[in-house]
């Protein structure tokens, strides 16, 4: 009897066991971190047409890829000027509300601190005590990073903003050979021998792929510099567009218009914006090959950057993260007409100029560098053909007319070709939609919302032991189902121009006009505004604010409410 019973209490244990080990590996499923690896991919100084899935010419086989399989929007903005649209990006607020309402000085009054507010979170922030890791590789430029002395002070670094890895550049421009500000972590460092920084951001975010072997998902930020000034290139890249823009930029610009109405991105309704400088037309240019050549530059370094979205889009399928992975392109701001570098000859005087090579490990503090590394001096002017690492050029006003097909103005302006991005959206798992087109307009205050909806993590109160100013945008999931968000109004300012767009109407300060420049006045005037109807003229050629003048003061109205409440006025004072 004692036996039996020991025998049934022994089966007893083991079916005990079994059933727990049963259990267990029922319930693990329900146990799995199944949040999307988020990677948010930002270019630099880009036109919206410049890629090939919104017309462009230029070979992006990665990003055409990722939009055949995802989705494209057609309607998304930025703020029109680099660091604005990265504090923007990072913190889900206009960019005033963040601090950086114009560049990386300190201006004064709150929303022009140029420095990254600790008043607002950033992504990473967020997500990382919601589980996420938080890598970064790219340019930062949310703190002043210009110069050996602003780059002691590192509490507004991307380590202490809430990334975990962080490779890249604190500064906003400079050579992409020895570009100023690199860091490793916390630490300045000088660039490796045969280093080009493009290839370093797309090496790096592989490596932080490839090493990655957590259970919990992944952030991860990559904010490449390509096709920001100086025009720097690899020779093999460049020599894939030889002869391919010789027709020039009015031409190019003609093509890319007919097949951006063939794609569907515009409507044929919408007639091409007029030539920037109708004085400049091609066929009256001089210097025409040194033009096409400079061109061509711009086109590989656009072009090495895809090739680096591919490696990076490789390292995720092969470590099994790619179907589960939502990943993000955009791009800061429209197409740049600053034309760098080109009414400038350096060396000036060479009996001064210092040849000597820089030293092994030096680090460069100057965002345009005296000399390469190896001691040529550096080459700047119109006839100076790009490329190189002792030139320091960017391209013409009218090939970025081009590069923003078919809208008007650039980088700094508030008109469609200043704030108009391309938004790529790719998320095997949780899109089904492919190769679709999304019209709904958006903005870089979306991005956030959208980080936490898919990471299903709470907003804090408080961060830094202080309040935050919760995020201005709506998440972009419903639109990824093809829904529409009830969207009321998006606003803009930079260095005085300014935008609202409610509905179908956008009310914009008409620099075309010839207006002074208002950044440096207290209070904006509010008149010289332009109404648009963006459904039948998105390319803003038609300025109807005589036949509505009263929709123009009820949104030039809204306008100051919004200004008031997000840290745009007051406007620092003129210090001239």
């Amino acid at each position: 009897m004692r036996q039996f019973s020991m025998k049934f209490n022994l089966l007893y244990v083991v079916i005990l066991l079994s059933s727990a080990l049963l259990f267990s590996c029922a319930e693990e499923p329900s146990d799995k971190d199944d949040r999307p690896n988020i990677v948010l991919i930002m270019a630099d100084d880009m036109g919206y047409s410049d890629i090939g899935c919104y017309g462009g010419e230029i070979n992006t086989p990665n990003l055409d890829g990722l939009a055949k399989n995802g989705l494209r929007f057609t309607q998304f903005y930025n703020t029109s000027r680099c660091c604005p649209t990265r504090a923007s990006l990072m913190t889900g607020l206009y960019p005033h509300q963040a601090g950086i309402g114009h560049m990386m000085a300190d201006l004064g009054p709150e929303g022009y601190n140029g420095n990254l507010s600790r008043k607002a979170a950033t992504i990473a922030e967020v997500l990382q005590p919601a589980g996420y890791q938080t890598y970064m590789a790219g340019k930062w430029h949310l703190t002043p990073g210009h110069g050996k002395e602003k780059l002691a002070d590192k509490s507004n670094w991307p380590l202490q903003r809430g990334f975990q890895r962080f490779f890249g550049t604190i500064h906003g421009a400079g050579s992409f050979y020895d570009p100023n500000s690199l860091a490793s972590g916390n630490t300045q460092i000088a660039p490796t021998e045969n280093f080009y920084y493009t290839d370093a951001i797309s090496d790096t975010a592989v490596k932080y792929i490839d090493e990655y072997r957590g259970e919990s998902p992944l952030f991860m930020y990559v904010a490449y510099t390509a096709a920001h000034w100086p025009m720097h290139a690899l020779p093999k890249d460049i020599a894939k567009y030889k002869g391919k823009y010789d027709m020039g930029w009015d031409e190019m610009r003609d093509k890319r218009y007919a097949k951006m109405i063939e794609m569907g991105l515009i409507k044929k309704e919408w007639p091409l914006s007029p030539s920037f400088d109708s004085t400049r037309l091609w066929n009256a240019a001089d210097m025409k090959a040194w033009h096409a050549q400079c061109m061509e530059v711009y086109a590989a370094m656009v072009d090495n950057m895809d090739q680096g979205i591919g490696r990076i889009k490789e390292a995720l399928q092969r470590n099994g993260k790619l179907e589960n992975t939502l990943i993000f392109y955009l791009q800061d701001n429209g197409a740049c007409a600053e034309e760098f570098g080109f009414r400038k000859k350096m060396p000036n005087d060479i009996s001064d100029w210092p040849f000597q090579p820089m030293a092994p490990g030096e680090l460069q503090y100057n965002m345009v560098p005296k000399v390469t590394r190896d001691g040529r001096p550096l080459r700047q002017g119109r006839g100076v053909v790009p490329g190189p690492a002792d030139t320091y050029v960017g391209y013409d006003a009218m090939w970025a007319n081009a590069s923003n097909t078919p809208f008007c103005m650039f980088k700094h302006w508030s008109q469609e070709g200043g704030i108009s991005s391309p938004l790529i959206v790719h998320w095997p798992k949780g899109i089904s939609a492919k190769n679709e087109l999304r019209q709904q307009p958006s903005h870089l205050i979306d991005i956030m919302a959208t980080c936490l909806d898919v990471a299903h993590a709470p907003f804090p109160d408080s961060l830094h032991h202080e309040a935050i100013r919760p995020p201005e945008g709506e998440s972009l999931v419903p639109v990824f189902d093809g829904k529409e968000l009830d969207r009321k109004i998006l606003y803009w300012e930079h260095e005085g121009k300014r935008a609202i767009r409610e509905g179908k109407w956008k009310l914009v300060n008409n620099v075309q006009k010839g207006l002074p420049d208002l950044f440096w006045i207290d209070d904006l005037p509010m008149e010289n505004w332009a109404l648009y109807d963006l459904e039948i003229d998105r390319t803003e050629t038609k300025d109807l604010a005589d036949q509505y003048p009263e929709k123009v003061k009820a949104m030039a109205d809204k306008w100051m409410i919004w200004a008031k409440r997000t840290l745009v006025v007051p406007k620092p004072v003129s210090k001239k």
